[in-house]
């Protein structure tokens, strides 16, 4: 007898999934999530290597910082949310897949935004993201079975809704306030989980965040790849300077090699102990993410310089891949090394970090650069043999 697979329902109630639920995986629907959200991120770090490559630093990085928020936190919602409420019916992936529309409409006004100042675009994009969100929430407020969570998910969706009114208020703003409206705009974006979750916290599954950010880590790094590739490729095809490019081309593999290896050095589940310190870790994830897509970007500018069409002195072309680094090196020392390790490798980030920012004023910045982030992968593999704890991707 053949056995029929049970149809999946429209509807079903949003009740709360267990955080110790066994072998919890990312759903193919949240795949999907994060690769339409990468054509955002692209975008983002495009328009950063083009306004940096034309010395126009002061206005790409706030503009980048900006825009950045914005596909980072609505991509973070989601994955918070879903680890809690994955209900997988139809009415959830149709709202999901309203979610994913606004990140290609935010994409979209990435180039506007960064053209022309224009954030309107990336708002209509941005709000239709969080309205979907809010939506999700009142599921919550309406279902589940927990009146502490249904008291939450209605703090949710009134905090969601309201921020959303004054991101569209600002584009009403004029020019000298918008950035101080958008920095009101973030902290109260980032207060209204601290607020909801008070009443009650939902019940976030430890590893499965931690896959969702590690998965979200690699796309950005692969982003940063790809971009660098690109560039390579378009400056071979038109100059023919092979020894140069290939040169600095091999220093950035090394250097996106060492970053994902660093950041994937231990398994970062056991990290998440409270709602307390997984609000730090999930927010301190801002700073991974935008300095690993600007590496890309920075490794770019590298490329421009080599080929003579950067506006920039060799100088600066070094700090736009050092910095990032140095703060994507920082950014990993504070989630998941200093909390919770010891000895000479807590010490390392930071003064890698350090002479990652002095090495544009040497010779060779991009290739110095690399051979610090490979210093540091085996200063790490060194802690983790006199450990005595497995390598990364191990069997036990």
């Amino acid at each position: 007898m053949t056995h029929t697979p049970a149809r999946r329902p429209w509807y079903r109630p949003m009740v709360a999934r267990r955080p110790d639920e066994p072998h919890r995986a990312s759903t193919p629907l949240e795949l999907f999530f994060d690769l339409c959200f990468v054509v955002a991120v692209a975008q983002a770090a495009a328009q950063l290597h083009h306004d940096v490559a034309e010395d126009h630093i002061g206005h790409a990085v706030p503009s980048y910082l900006m825009v950045f928020f914005a596909i980072w936190w609505a991509w973070m919602n989601f994955t918070w949310f879903a680890s809690a409420y994955d209900t997988d019916d139809d009415l959830y992936r149709i709202t999901t897949l309203v979610q994913v529309t606004g990140a290609l409409v935010l994409a979209a006004g990435v180039p506007r935004a960064f053209a022309d100042a224009d954030f309107s675009v990336i708002t209509y994009g941005y709000v239709l993201m969080r309205l979907a969100m809010v939506a999700q929430w009142l599921r919550v407020a309406r279902t589940d079975v927990h009146p502490g969570r249904r008291a939450c998910g209605r703090r949710y969706a009134i905090g969601i809704a309201l921020v959303q009114v004054g991101w569209v208020l600002r584009l009403a703003l004029p020019d000298d306030l918008l950035v101080p409206g958008f920095l009101v705009l973030v902290l109260a974006e980032l207060a209204v989980p601290i607020w909801a979750e008070r009443v009650a916290e939902t019940t976030w599954h430890p590893e499965h965040i931690a896959e969702r950010y590690g998965l979200f880590t690699i796309i950005v790094l692969g982003e940063s790849i790809l971009a660098a590739g690109i560039a390579v490729q378009s400056a071979v095809d038109e100059h023919k300077e092979l020894a140069g490019l290939l040169w600095g081309a091999g220093a950035g593999i090394v250097i996106v090699f060492g970053m994902w290896w660093l950041y994937f050095d231990r398994p970062a589940g056991g990290l998440l102990t409270s709602m307390r310190v997984a609000l730090f870790w999930g927010y301190g994830h801002y700073l991974i993410f935008a300095s690993a897509a600007a590496v890309g970007a920075g490794l770019s500018v590298a490329v421009d310089h080599e080929i003579h069409e950067a506006h920039l002195g060799g100088v600066a072309v070094g700090y736009a891949v050092a910095v990032p680094v140095a703060l994507y090196l920082s950014s990993v020392w504070l989630l998941h090394v200093r909390p919770h390790q010891h000895g000479l490798i807590v010490a390392a980030y930071p003064v890698a970090a350090v002479l990652a920012l002095l090495a544009p004023l040497t010779p060779a910045p991009v290739p110095a650069v690399a051979l610090l982030v490979a210093a540091l992968v085996a200063v790490t593999v060194a802690a983790a043999h006199l450990e005595n704890r497995p390598a990364v991707g191990s069997t036990p």
